[in-house]
């Protein structure tokens, strides 16, 4: 029974510490008040709240073009994606290489690989979701993307 208590007991303290955590959500200084915390436009990170940034230059041209990433290699094989930018968005996105060696490479790329190309192109960026029983071949997607996002300048 004593056990048991001290058990409890023990969760409890644990649950009440782990809730009372403080996030990067709920900041705040040693006087109760929201800190603040801004970046200059030299890319400084200051104490204070940031000046405004002064207004943008003329943005450059849009990239255009096709572009390969990198071979990135999994322990099943390369991953490479190719992507097609138009006016500086990612209009189609493909893997030129991937696993496909054995039947369980053929079922799980075949799977993963057009949600990945799916994801490239809605995001217009590496910053996808990884597709769950495909690990390897998302890392490799998402590595070789973002290679090919690099020589676009996106």
């Amino acid at each position: 029974m004593r056990r048991i208590v001290i058990a409890i007991g023990s969760t409890l303290t644990g649950l009440v510490l782990l809730f009372s955590w403080p996030t990067s959500l709920n900041r705040t200084t040693a006087a109760g008040l929201p800190a603040t915390t801004g970046t200059t436009a030299a890319g400084t990170t200051t104490g204070a709240a940031a000046a405004p940034a002064p207004a943008a230059a003329a943005a450059p041209a849009a990239t255009s073009g096709t572009f390969t990433g990198s071979a990135v290699q999994t322990p099943y094989g390369p991953v490479q994606v190719q992507v097609t930018v138009t006016d500086g968005k990612v209009t189609a996105a493909k893997a030129v290489a991937y696993p496909s060696g054995g039947g369980r490479d053929q079922q799980i790329n075949g799977y993963a690989i057009p949600i990945l190309n799916s994801e490239a192109v809605s995001a217009s960026s590496a910053s996808i979701q990884m597709v769950s029983g495909a690990t390897f071949t998302s890392n490799g997607y998402i590595n070789s993307l973002q290679s090919a996002l690099d020589q676009a300048k996106l």
